[in-house]
Parts: C-alpha cells; structure tokens; sequence
C-alpha cells in the first residue's frame, strides 16, 4: 500500500473518533472563553475569601427545640405497666365529623410500655432515666435500640433527659452505600467523580454558605458565590475542563442570574417575609442579624441550581452530537435540532419541580383541604405563596436555560468549525490539522486518484466537506 493511500485509510478512522470525547475547540474560541470566565471563577474565589466565616457564630444555648444539645443513649429495659399507674391514661378523641365512633377503640385498656433508658455518653454517661409510651403512640421501643435523647441542664434532675428521636445511622449509611455504589458501577470514572464533586458541595455549603449566613452575611450573596463555587467545581470535575463544559457554565450562570432577579422582585411584590414556620423563628431568635427574607431567595438560588447544571449540560452536549453527526449543519439548524429535545426536557423537568415542592408540603396541603379553604385563599396566604414563588421562580430560570444555553451552544461551536475549516500555520503546527487530515486534503485537491473506498471516505473524514460551510 503506498503513502498516499495510507493518508485516504487513516482520515475515516481520525473520523471515527471524534464522537467520543468532545473534538478540541480552535485557539482563539478558546481565548473567548477564557475571556468570560477566567474573570468570573476570579470573583467567586475573591468572594469566598472575603465573606469566609471560619465557623460558625458562638451563641448561649436556649434550650428549646433544635437549639438543645443532644446525646445518644439505649433501651436497656421495656416492661408493661398499667397506664392509671404511671398518670398515662389516653386522652379522649372527638367524635369523627361524620358521626362515627372515634378511632383507636382497640388501644383501649392495653397497657403501657415504660421504658429504661441508659445515656452512653457526655458527662453524664451512665445515668438512666424512664419514659412512658402510651398504646396509641406512633413510635415503640425494644430492648437495646439506639435512640437520640435531648439535655436540659436547667431542668429538675429527673426531667434534664428526654427521648427527642431514633438513631437510624446504620439504615441511613447503608442507604447511601448502596447509593455511591450503584453510581460507580454503572457510571464508572464518571460516577466516581460525581460522588467526589457531591462531597465537595457538601463542604461549600456546610463550611462556608451556611456559616456565613449566621454570620450576618447577606444570604444572597452567600448563595450566589457559594453556588457559582458549587458548580464550578461540579462541571468542571464531572464534565473535564472543556469549552462543552464552559458553554454549560456561562447558560448556568445566566439562568442564575435570572432566577435571582425574578425571586427579588416577586418575594418583595407579593410581601413575603420568610418567616412561615417554627424552624426559621428559631433562627431568627437565635441570631436575629440573619435577614430572613435574603434566606428565602438563597434558598430558592440553591434549590434551582442541581436542576439547572442538569438542563444546561444535556443541552449543551445534544448541540456538540448534532454536530459531529452532522458537520455541514450551520448554527441555525442545529439550534432547531436540539430546541426539541429542549422541549421534552423542559416538560419533564417542570413537571419534577412541581410536584417536589407538593411532595414537600403535602402535610400542609393536607391541612388546607381538611379546613375546606378556597384555592384563592389557601395560593395567597404567606406559607402557600411562599411555595408558589419558589417553584414558578426556579421553573422559569429552568425553562430560560434550554434556549438560552442551545442558542450559546449553536453559535460557539458553528463559529468553531468555520474557523478550522481554513486553519493557520500556528493552528496546523498545534495539531488542528493531522497528518491523516492533510492526506485527505492532497487528495483532493491534487486530483490524484486513490481507491474507489478509500477516496470516498477521505473526502467525508478530510476537508472536502467542511469546505462546503
């Protein structure tokens, strides 16, 4: 096989890898890029330098709700005791509304558990303390299970400890292995490194976003710096330091923007406070520096945010594959192309948002329909609205990345391949133009003929196609 026939073999296979990994984008798009974002990661690092917290705030615990220390502890004992005993007699229940008996008719005359507890550590590791559980209770106990108990030091010796919940560390860790699991098996090196960018949002927001914010930093700046750290180091990590990657970033980043936009202008429209349950009172009596309704906004920036790298990556990819399936397409056709898968995307995607946040305040929507309210009263009252806003918000950051980011992702890598389609001598000399490629282009050009098979794929896998564009 001569020279010259060895170039037309080699140009299909130089093809044929290009739809692997994404093909490296020209010099100057990638000095565009750098351009844009270089400046921006350069404010995120500024950002969380300054507003670094260093942990968070010292304050003198109330003793009240979350704000009690805590401590693990076991059942040594369960025994059965009469209720009357113990002062656990059952309270009565109303009647139901339509008439019939109240419920629990069964539990009637079954005796009660009182339960030894044993606290296995802090500084009063040892001391043991008993609990009733009355037959209609939701949760039991069994000798030797692992619970989570509350101190008060302020209270009577006997009353200091409290059982405020189960240990569920074993089923929780277990959960999770098999999560992490699943993830590295079938997603491989790729899966690893989500689980690794995961972990590293976990630290962004548990050392840096939400100390800072009991710090008295302003909440939404926090959750802006701290999620552009976020998804930074997600992308980038995940997706490989690429210009693919980058044209994700910069859609995100956009959307973000946007939602943080909208979320200002409609939580000060509608007069939302933030302050909707017993949770964010506490804080707020806790630390009463923390801007509430910033926290709201920071929280519906955040929520948007794992959603949105999701859109804008999807996005971003269908427009470099519709690519490389089709190299003469120009930015408008591709645009079209990947706009509907952008549209099933954005249907699925919307209807996921929705139906979390009721999934989330289903409780309360429960307790809307029992009181019979209307649907205008129950959409306008504060912890309805609140949900309303955040949802419709978010949704409509999600919805303005699939275009925006297709449209960036047409336009970049159309004006990629124009570029590359007549490269310089630096492009050629830094490996935009293979040897396999410049066969195939001598083929062509020099008109000397090569095999019938070999010919043919030279001009596809060579320049004789891009040339058309």
């Amino acid at each position: 096989m001569s020279a010259h026939e060895s170039h037309h073999h080699s140009a299909p296979h130089s093809h044929a890898h290009g739809h692997g990994p994404a093909a490296p984008v020209s010099r100057h798009l990638r000095k565009v890029i750098a351009a844009v974002l270089i400046p921006f990661a350069a404010a995120v690092a500024v950002g969380l330098f300054v507003l670094w917290p260093g942990g968070a705030p010292p304050h003198k615990p109330s003793g009240v709700g979350f704000d009690q220390p805590t401590e693990t502890a076991r059942v040594v004992k369960v025994a059965e005791v009469n209720c009357a005993d113990v002062h656990a007699e059952q309270q009565p229940q109303p009647p139901s509304p339509t008439g019939q008996p109240p419920t629990g008719g069964a539990d009637k005359g079954k005796p009660c558990q009182q339960a030894t507890i044993e606290v296995t550590t802090g500084e009063n590791k040892g001391r043991t303390f008993q609990t009733v559980v009355t037959p209609d209770a939701l949760r039991h106990y069994t000798t030797g299970q692992e619970v989570v108990v509350s101190y008060s030091p302020k209270a009577p010796k006997d009353l200091q400890y409290s059982i405020s919940d189960v240990d569920r560390s074993l089923p929780m860790w277990l959960l999770a292995a098999i999560f992490a699991f699943a993830v590295v098996i079938v997603g491989r090196l790729r899966g690893l490194l989500a689980l690794v960018a995961l972990a590293a949002s976990f630290v962004v927001l548990t050392l840096f976003i939400l100390p800072a914010i009991l710090q008295g930093s302003n909440p939404l700046v926090v959750a802006v710096v701290g999620g552009s750290a976020i998804m930074l180091i997600a992308l980038y990590l995940c997706h490989g330091l690429t210009a693919r990657t980058s044209v994700a970033v910069l859609g995100t980043l956009a959307s973000l923007l946007l939602i943080g936009l909208l979320g200002s202008v409609f939580i000060g429209w509608a007069l939302l406070t933030g302050n909707t349950d017993d949770t964010t009172g506490l804080v707020h009596g806790l630390y009463p520096d923390i801007e509430i309704r910033g926290l709201l906004l920071a929280g519906i920036i955040i929520g948007s945010l794992g959603v949105l790298d999701d859109v804008t990556v999807t996005q971003t990819a269908a427009v470099w594959e519709l690519k490389e399936a089709d190299p003469s397409a120009g930015w408008r056709k591709l645009y079209g192309a990947a706009m509907r898968i952008g549209r099933d995307h954005i249907a699925s995607v919307v209807n996921t948002l929705v139906l979390a946040y009721a999934g989330a305040a289903l409780p309360l929507l429960l307790l809307f329909s029992i009181a019979q309210s209307s649907v205008g009263t129950v959409a306008s009252s504060e912890v309805v609205a609140e949900e309303i806003v955040r949802t419709l918000v978010g949704s409509i950051g999600l919805v303005a990345a699939v275009p925006l980011t297709t449209l960036l992702a047409a336009l970049v890598v159309s004006a990629d391949r124009k570029e590359r389609s007549a490269p310089t001598g630096d492009e050629a000399g830094a490996g935009q133009m293979t040897g396999a490629e410049a066969g195939a282009a001598v083929g062509v050009t020099g008109g000397v003929p090569a095999s019938p098979t070999g010919g043919r794929q030279g001009r596809r896998g060579g320049r004789g196609k891009r040339r058309k564009q």
